[in-house]
C-alpha cells in the first residue's frame, strides 16, 4: 500500500475516533439465542434480528443438513446458469402464496434485493421519492440509479403529496418510484401504507416497500405490514430472510411481470451465486412452522410490547416504536457506549446505535425482542436498565420505576 493510501487512512479512522464512533467486531460463540457468551460471560442478547427465535431451530438445522446432503455446500453458479434447483422454484412459489402475490424473486441479501430493484426501474430521467429514514441499502440503491431523488420528512404524508403535486405541475414524464421501510429499523416505528399507496395511486408512482423487519413480524399470520393494512399488492414488496426466517437471503413480490423484468434487468440478481440450496431448504422449513404456528409474530409483539412500556415507565424514551425494535434515546454517542457498556457489565447486551446510522445527537441502545425471550429475560432487562440508567444518572431518582 502506498504511503499516501496509508495518511489517508490513518486520518480518517482518527476522525472516527475523535468523534466516537469507530466501531469494531466483537466476536460470539453462539448469537442468535436469548441468552449469549462472550468471553466467557453468559449475556442476555437484546441485540439480534432473529426475530422469531428461528435461527437455531431443530427443523431448520435438519432441512439444511438434509439439503447439503443431497445438493452439497453451494449452488454452484448464478441463478441464470446451473444455480437453480428445484428447491428455489419451490421457495419462490411458496413466498408468492404466502404474502398473496403472483410470483416471488430470490436474492442474496435485502441489501441486494434493495439496490436491484430500485437500480433496475428508474434511471437518470426518472425521480425516487424517500423516506428520510430509509434503510441505506435503499438509499444506495438510489444513487447507483442515478435518477433523481426527493427526500420527504419521516412518515410525512403532506411533504410526499406536494412533491408528487410538483413532479405533477411541472409536467414530468419520467416514471415516480416512491420506497418506504415499512417497520424502520433504528426507530421501530411504522410507515403510513395505506396513505401512501393512495398517494401512489392518485399520482402514478411505482410504490416499493421493504418490509425487512415486517415479514414474519407482523400481519396475519406474519404477512408484514402490507398485509396488516391491507394495500393492494400489486407493489413491489421487498422482504429478507435473515430476519423472521432465521436464514439469509431476500425475496422480491410482485407481478409475474415484474418477476421477469427484475429476472432480465437487475443486475443483483444475474450477476450473483445463487443462494445455497442448504439455507433454502432452511427457509422452507422456517415457513413451515410459521404457517403451522400463525400465533407466533403475535406473542412476539406481546413480549415487545411489555418491554417497551417497562422502558417508558422508567421514564425513557423510546420514540414511537411499535414493534419489535425498541430505541432507548440517550443522544449523545459518548453517553451512549457508557450505557451500552454498563449493561453489558451487568449482564445485558444491547448494542449502541451512533451516527451515521442515525441522525447526530439521536444515539440510542437498540433492544431487539425475539420471541424465544422468556417474561423472565425481559424482566431482568428492566431491572438492569434501571440499575444503570439510575446510576448514570439517566433516571431520576424519584421515579418509582416499575
Amino acid at each position: 500500500m502506498t504511503s499516501t493510501a496509508q495518511d489517508f487512512i490513518e486520518r480518517r479512522l482518527e476522525a472516527i475516533r475523535r468523534r466516537h464512533l469507530f466501531r469494531q467486531i466483537t466476536p460470539l460463540d453462539h448469537g442468535t439465542t436469548p441468552w449469549i457468551t462472550i468471553d466467557g460471560r453468559k449475556l442476555l442478547n437484546l441485540s439480534s434480528n432473529n426475530y422469531l427465535g428461528l435461527a437455531d431451530h431443530p427443523r431448520l438445522k435438519e432441512a439444511a443438513i438434509a439439503a447439503i446432503r443431497d445438493y452439497g455446500c453451494g449452488a454452484g453458479a448464478s441463478r441464470l446458469v446451473t444455480g437453480t434447483t428445484s428447491l428455489h422454484e419451490q421457495l419462490e412459489q411458496r413466498l408468492a402464496a404466502f404474502k398473496g402475490c403472483e410470483q416471488a424473486l430470490l436474492f442474496s441479501s435485502g441489501y441486494h434485493a434493495n439496490m436491484g430493484v430500485i437500480s433496475s426501474f428508474v434511471g437518470p430521467r426518472d425521480v425516487v421519492l424517500s423516506d428520510e429514514l430509509n434503510h441505506a441499502s435503499i438509499i444506495d440503491g438510489i444513487r447507483l440509479s442515478g435518477a433523481e431523488y426527493k427526500i420527504y420528512p419521516h412518515r410525512n404524508i403532506v411533504v410526499l403529496e406536494r412533491q408528487l403535486d410538483e413532479l405533477d405541475t411541472s409536467g414530468h414524464c419520467g416514471l415516480r418510484l416512491v420506497v418506504t421501510d415499512s417497520v424502520f429499523s433504528m426507530d421501530g416505528d411504522v410507515a403510513p401504507l395505506s396513505e401512501i399507496a393512495g398517494l401512489c395511486k392518485k399520482y402514478d408512482a411505482l410504490l416499493v416497500v421493504d418490509e425487512a423487519h415486517a415479514t414474519g413480524c407482523l400481519g396475519p399470520g406474519g404477512r408484514g405490514l402490507v398485509s396488516q393494512v391491507g394495500v393492494d399488492t400489486n407493489i413491489v414488496s421487498v422482504n429478507t430472510l435473515s430476519k423472521g426466517f432465521g436464514v439469509i437471503g431476500a425475496f422480491v413480490t410482485g407481478s409475474g411481470q415484474i418477476k421477469e423484468f427484475l429476472t432480465n434487468v437487475a443486475r443483483q440478481f444475474i450477476f450473483t451465486t445463487a443462494l445455497p440450496p442448504a439455507d433454502v431448504a432452511a427457509s422452507l422449513a422456517a415457513l413451515d412452522i410459521l404457517e403451522e404456528d400463525p400465533e407466533l409474530p403475535q406473542r412476539l409483539q406481546q413480549k415487545a410490547s411489555f418491554l417497551r412500556i417497562g422502558l417508558q415507565k422508567l421514564g425513557f424514551q423510546t420514540l414511537n416504536s411499535e414493534t419489535q425494535i425498541i430505541p432507548l434515546l440517550i443522544g449523545d454517542s459518548t453517553r451512549t457506549l457508557q450505557m451500552a457498556q454498563a449493561l453489558r457489565e451487568h449482564g445485558v447486551y444491547a448494542v449502541a446505535i451512533r451516527p451515521p446510522t442515525v441522525p447526530m445527537g439521536a444515539a440510542r441502545i437498540r433492544f431487539s425482542v425475539m420471541a424465544s425471550h422468556t417474561q423472565e429475560d425481559l424482566v431482568f432487562a428492566l431491572e438492569i436498565v434501571e440499575k444503570v440508567g439510575r446510576e448514570m444518572g439517566l433516571i431520576g431518582r424519584g421515579n418509582d420505576g416499575l
